[in-house]
């Protein structure tokens, strides 16, 4: 495995595989990963001749600087589990070497609109500006590639789509279904913030996606679905809801007319002991009851 650090090291092993008709498979990541990235790891060794992934936290997509100051960074840890996954290559820059200008934003960034709107994007202005910004230019330093990106962030996949599309940037967006721990709870790198009754708390947002999916299969609309799934987390007394959504997977909209048989996204977001969680999982609407 190589480790490099700069954008000329990057670029000229990125390159060489290519080189060597391999096909390269990208895996970018904040660091702090666990067996939700390591699927995404293997995904790649799946499809890919190269595995290749970056560990980069991101200060232009935290809008808070505590929220940045405390997300958890284990690098040592983090080359451990990308070894261990058989990743060829990992890229781990300064953030001078991906932001020269640092600790003043790049004079050129991405604006994201369309899917980045609503939910997280409303809840944290900026962070897919930033979130789009980093990975563009990750995908400009990787050139071509096969990229992989967990579902459990659905609207940041959906970003990373859009933002794919309306660029003609080449590469192949691939989004790989949500790990979860035994008991259900999503694998984020903010759960080891939580205390062990932060963890059962945080329970609430896997229950509530399992209340809206057995919803949406007897036929409730939609707004009923939402307002189900809104009232498991609110009940959980140390959870804050930030909001509770029913939308097309598309487009990140809530359908006005939806049919049986359409396929939905159920959104949530909510804050436990200070951490913001995301949660989310697809469902059909079963017929009208």
């Amino acid at each position: 495995m190589e480790v490099l650090s700069t954008r000329a090291e990057w670029r000229a092993a990125t390159d060489a595989a290519r080189a060597a008709s391999h096909r390269v498979g990208f895996v970018p990541t904040m660091g702090a990963l666990h067996l939700g990235h390591r699927s995404l790891f293997d995904a790649a060794r799946e499809r890919c001749d190269v595995v290749a992934a970056s560990i980069f936290v991101n200060p232009i997509q935290f809008g808070d600087a505590c929220d940045l100051e405390h997300y958890p960074r284990t690098l040592a840890d983090d080359l451990a589990m990308c070894e261990a996954a058989g990743c060829d290559l990992v890229f781990t820059p300064s953030v001078t070497e991906i932001y020269p200008s640092f600790p003043e934003l790049p004079a050129t960034t991405i604006t994201t609109g369309g899917v980045a709107l609503g939910y997280e994007g409303a809840d944290r202005p900026g962070h897919f500006d930033g979130m789009a910004t980093v990975v563009e230019l990750l995908f400009n330093l990787t050139g071509p590639c096969t990229s992989f990106f967990g579902e459990k962030d659905f609207q940041q996949l959906c970003v990373v789509r859009q933002m794919v599309r309306d660029l003609a940037i080449q590469v192949d967006v691939v989004g790989c279904p949500t790990v979860r721990e035994p008991d259900g709870l999503a694998l984020s790198s903010r759960n080891v913030q939580l205390s062990r009754d932060g963890h059962r708390v945080a329970l609430s947002l896997h229950r509530a996606l399992c209340v809206g999916a057995e919803a949406a299969e007897v036929g409730r609309t939609v707004d009923e679905i939402a307002s189900a799934m809104a009232r498991v987390v609110e009940a959980e007394s140390g959870a804050r809801l930030f909001y509770a959504a029913v939308v097309d997977p598309l487009t990140m909209v809530v359908p006005v007319d939806a049919d049986p048989g359409d396929e939905v996204r159920l959104l949530l977001a909510a804050e436990v002991e200070g951490v913001r969680l995301l949660d989310n999982a697809g469902a059909v609407l079963g017929p009208a009851s």
